[in-house]
């Protein structure tokens, strides 16, 4: 009898440790707590928050982030960074605009402008290769470059397309749902489909868990590199196409910052900055948040120089408590 008791009462107490790592480790958890917080919040200090039209607003404002977000994703978990998306875009951008303007077959136009940001990921994957030099240092020198060829067709002067572009933007699936969010989620999915079912999203996680290993394994790691840069391209330049249908005009500074939003995206999902591990969920949810802050500081009518703050603030404490987590769970 004593023993039956005995035994009831470990299970009870291990089942207890098992919940908390069960939280603990899935950091997506704590994402929606902290975005239900924040809505209560918003909603009861302005009640419009929770309007159905600021509701999709937030998810339109955040479809754009969210494809380079997901195309961050990849490299970040494969143990690489491409600091030069928000040049690529503009520069993008611009070209579309441009050729637009010039009566190009606007289908063909996007095609185009998905193409420019494939040709500039993938050959900031090539460089790093070639010169063994990290990512980081390279898309870095690439932010100058492509900065500067979109200031030189543009000579400085804003492209406006005059709403040439804007049947993306404006359209609603069955009358409320916005095309750009539909095609962010079109952009999750693909990452995920990816990451969890395919030979390369095997060789992403090992990759960046050991890239030493994983050329032991017969992994090439140089042309999957590349790989990973080329499919980051395609997401970059999906976010280009949505970007100008909905700005309606272009300049080289047009994608500035949206990288550094990206990365800290994918790092408050939960995606170890070390790379190795995470998943795309983990990254749209950290989106979500950020557009979910950015609404609610506008809702509450904070001075949005503010929102630059907040971001950084919550891009810390996103890495302490990921920190953390991982600690805790290596010691169990």
């Amino acid at each position: 009898m004593d023993k039956s008791l005995q035994t009831q009462t470990k299970l009870k107490s291990s089942s207890r440790p098992s919940l908390w790592r069960g939280i603990v480790e899935n950091q997506w958890f704590l994402l929606l707590i902290v975005v239900f917080i924040i809505s209560l919040i918003t909603g009861y200090v302005n009640p419009r928050y929770f309007m159905q039209q600021n509701l999709f607003n937030i998810l339109e404002q955040i479809s754009v982030l969210g494809l380079v977000a997901a195309g961050a994703t990849i490299l970040i978990i494969s143990g690489n960074f491409d600091i030069s998306v928000g040049s690529m875009i503009g520069l993008s951008a611009c070209i579309m605009s441009i050729l637009i303007n010039q009566g190009l077959n606007e289908f063909l136009v996007g095609v185009i402008g998905v193409l420019v940001c494939v040709v500039c990921s993938t050959l900031n994957g090539v460089l790093s290769v070639a010169f063994r030099t990290p990512s980081f240092i390279i898309s870095l020198a690439m932010t100058g470059v492509y900065h500067g060829i979109a200031l030189a067709i543009t000579e400085g002067v804003i492209q406006t397309i005059y709403g040439k572009f804007e049947f993306i933007a404006s359209t609603r699936l069955f009358g409320f749902f916005p095309l750009l969010f539909f095609i962010s989620i079109l952009g999750y999915l693909f990452v995920h489909f990816i990451l969890k079912y395919t030979q390369i999203g095997r060789r992403i996680f090992a990759i960046g868990n050991n890239p030493r290993a994983a050329f032991l394994a017969g992994i090439s790691v140089p042309l999957n590199t590349i790989l990973f840069f080329f499919l980051n391209g395609i997401l970059v330049g999906m976010a280009s196409v949505l970007i100008l249908s909905r700005l309606g005009a272009a300049l080289p500074s047009t994608g500035a910052g949206l990288e550094l939003r990206a990365i800290g995206a994918v790092v408050i999902g939960g995606v170890p900055i070390t790379g190795g591990r995470g998943n795309v969920l983990g990254t749209f949810l950290g989106v979500l948040l950020m557009g979910v802050i950015s609404n609610s500081l506008n809702m509450m009518r904070v001075n949005p120089y503010f929102q630059e703050v907040a971001y950084g603030l919550l891009i810390i404490f996103a890495v302490a408590i990921s920190s953390i987590r991982y600690r805790w769970l290596g010691s169990k």
